[in-house]
């Protein structure tokens, strides 16, 4: 264990080739996987948080659903659309990282829509009926609220990230674990230690502790109100 953790630390330290493009794939995919779910989840985040609760009762109750969607289910979903046979076949775009981006996209929007039309909700009701009475448009009632709710939904993006960066069944499933093409740090994980190479495991290991810890303490920090103003 000991000498594990010291072959894990000298390949951090040292740079190795190998590692530090596991973990910058998986920046890249879960990093772009939650900036498309943010376009997709944050105006429709917005949008259910100012309806009224009971029109939109049902809906609610299905997000929540998806919110905690099993990640196999989401990629054997992804696989059955991106598969020859499948919808996008003719794609080609199973086992590539943009496979997996949208594997990822598919677990975060569900949190991403979820959680933002919770702090939506929470702030927007009495600003909703004033800016009415004003006479404001739309468009600018949901941008005005959004901003309102701002921290809320940074918050629900860092949930989003911290799902999709820890995931590992559905971006197996739909991105095989090439090396050096869609190996990421949870897959590789679980491949080095099935290979009895502990060093190279914990290394990966360390790295995804060090994101959760900066990813939840900036939530904590949020949820806390901790902000300048």
């Amino acid at each position: 264990m000991a000498d594990a953790l010291r072959q894990a630390f000298l390949m951090l330290i040292s740079f190795d080739s190998e590692l530090y493009q596991i973990i910058s794939l998986t920046l890249y995919v879960s990093g772009s996987a939650v900036m498309v779910a943010a376009l997709i989840g944050v105006p429709a985040g917005t949008w259910l948080g100012m309806q009224p609760p009971r029109k939109v009762r049902w809906l609610t109750v299905f997000i929540y659903t998806l919110m905690g969607l099993p990640p196999v289910v989401g990629g054997l979903v992804v696989v059955m659309i991106l598969s020859r046979r499948g919808m996008l076949g003719f794609l080609g775009l199973l086992y590539t990282p943009t496979a997996m981006i949208i594997a990822q996209v598919l677990l975060a929007v569900p949190i991403i829509i979820g959680l933002t039309s919770v702090a939506v909700r929470s702030k927007g009701k009495e600003m909703q009926e004033t800016l009415l009475s004003l006479g404001a448009e739309r468009r600018l009632i949901m941008w005005t609220i959004m901003r309102e709710a701002r921290y809320g939904i940074l918050g629900a993006l860092i949930a989003g990230f911290g799902r999709v960066i820890a995931e590992v069944g559905a971006v197996m499933m739909v991105g095989g674990n090439i090396a050096g093409r869609t190996r990421v740090m949870t897959t590789a994980i679980v491949m080095e230690v099935g290979m009895g190479n502990m060093a190279f495991a914990m290394a990966l290991g360390l790295i995804l502790l060090l994101l959760a810890f900066a990813i939840y303490s900036v939530l904590y920090r949020i949820q806390s109100g901790g902000t300048d103003e």
